[in-house]
């Protein structure tokens, strides 16, 4: 601890050539109290002084009492002239110990104040660094998982894309299943048939009108979770540009020091705004947002993979199991029909045949009947030339009953030819009836043949492939 300097200390510091100058303005160290005392008479100072001594209340507080004349007042003495300039430089000494002391103080404190404001500063550069790079990397997760969205979102679209592609190639196999159905009810009566080619195109319509649904259900499904993944995307974005703001200005902060020239006062910048978030709550808000997106990432992959799987793979497998079950069966019908057809005009070539066959022995017929028109004129003119025999000439003799017997015997052998004739007749209309019966018959072979081949098997040829029904 500082000592106060004393007075021999300071008449030493500040007057120390004593030898040289006398100091005769200070009390000597002999000297006792210089304090007068209170009954002192001080006398006339000089011959027109005649020293009229006088009290007040100021001699009570000084101690003396002053001498007053015509000339002059004398109120202290020599002593405590010196005294007097003794409490001055004592006075001046203390206060000039006590800057020194607050000189070194302040000095003392401007430094440790200095070295602790530098301290701070750095432990504060270093959180702030700290801040910035922990910001960083959460800013680089987002981006990580904002690029990952965007490739799940491109990704997902195409997957649309394909969806919407894939029906409408389906509507080419409606409309193809459709064609050959309506064609097929162009078929003439007896061959519209529910058969098997009938059967499988009905399936088939059905299956294109479930995988139909199914397409759109899943369409609608895929909008849904586009709208999930923008909005994941969205909020990653928001949270990423606000991290990186927030990086821009932690940055910022790092990067300032005393001798910056954007620092300024700003005392409301102390205050802890409403709403502000803790350190913990900022890092869940950040997990929470990218968990949220993972999850909803992990539904688009889900919905991808059962494209690819069970609505794509299966659904194009069944329609190309169907496909080929009516082209299988569309083909066999043709072949019945085909043989069916070529057994009927076998059968038409047999029947023309014999309606020709039967005409000519229409004509022959005809021909003996007519031949025998001639023998049975010949043996009634015979029989009537002798009815004009004379009188007893007219016997009924031998030749007589053999040209009767040769008339009854023509008749009917006319009669068996005419019932033959009659026979011959009925069995060609017959046959004209079974002519046109197989020629109608042959045309409505024809008619279905052509439908089922040159229109539902023609058709069938634009069926789509594997891959233009999976959407590619």
């Amino acid at each position: 601890m500082d000592t106060q300097p004393t007075f021999g200390d300071f008449t030493e510091e500040t007057l120390g050539q004593s030898n040289k100058t006398k100091v005769t303005f200070l009390p000597k160290s002999d000297e006792g109290d210089t304090k007068p005392c209170i009954q002192e008479n001080m006398g006339p100072i000089g011959p027109y002084a005649t020293g009229r001594v006088d009290w007040g209340d100021l001699s009570g507080l000084t101690g003396t009492r002053p001498v007053v004349d015509s000339y002059s007042i004398t109120r202290y003495s020599n002593a405590e002239w010196k005294k007097h300039n003794k409490d001055i430089f004592c006075g001046a000494s203390n206060d000039q110990h006590r800057a020194n002391l607050v000189e070194l103080n302040s000095r003392q404190a401007m430094e440790s104040i200095a070295a602790a404001a530098d301290k701070t500063q750095h432990a504060n550069t270093l959180r702030l660094g700290q801040r910035a790079r922990e910001i960083h990397r959460w800013k680089t997760e987002l981006e990580r998982a904002i690029e990952e969205m965007i490739q799940e979102l491109d990704l997902l679209e195409q997957q649309r894309r394909r969806a919407e592609q894939a029906k409408a190639v389906l509507g080419i196999v409606k409309n193809i299943a459709s064609e050959c159905l309506n064609r097929r009810t162009t078929r003439m009566e007896p061959d519209l048939v529910r058969d098997t080619a009938e059967e499988e195109l009905i399936k088939e319509a059905a299956l294109v009108k479930e995988i139909e649904d199914l397409i759109n259900r899943t369409l609608v499904q895929i909008e849904e979770q586009l709208e999930r993944n923008k909005s994941a995307k969205a909020r990653l974005e928001d949270d990423w540009s606000d991290k990186k703001e927030s990086h821009q200005i932690e940055s910022i902060n790092v990067n300032l020091n005393n001798k910056s020239k954007t620092i300024l006062f700003k005392p409301g910048a102390t205050r802890f705004p409403d709403g502000q978030s803790t350190p913990s709550g900022w890092e869940e808000n950040v997990r929470d947002v990218l968990q949220t997106a993972e999850a909803v990432k992990g539904q688009s992959c889900e919905l991808r993979a059962l494209l690819d799987g069970p609505i794509f793979s299966d659904c194009v497998k069944d329609l190309r199991a169907q496909a080929d079950k009516v082209d299988t069966a569309l083909a066999k019908k043709i072949a019945q029909t085909d043989l069916c057809l070529q057994a009927l005009e076998n059968e038409l070539q047999v029947v023309v045949r014999r309606i020709a066959e039967i005409e000519n022995l229409i004509q022959e017929l005809k021909d003996s009947i007519r031949g025998l028109d001639f023998s049975m004129k010949v043996a009634q003119t015979r029989l009537d030339n002798r009815l004009h025999r004379p009188r007893i000439e007219n016997c009924r003799d031998e030749s007589q009953f053999g040209l009767v017997d040769e008339v009854k015997s023509l008749a009917e052998q006319a009669s068996v030819l005419q019932g033959q004739l009659k026979q011959a007749e009925d069995n060609l209309v017959n046959l004209y009836t079974a002519r046109g019966d197989l020629e109608r018959e042959i045309q409505i072979k024809r008619k279905s043949l052509y439908v089922d081949k040159e229109r539902c098997q023609v058709v069938r040829l634009h069926y789509p492939s594997s891959t233009a029904l999976a959407g590619h």
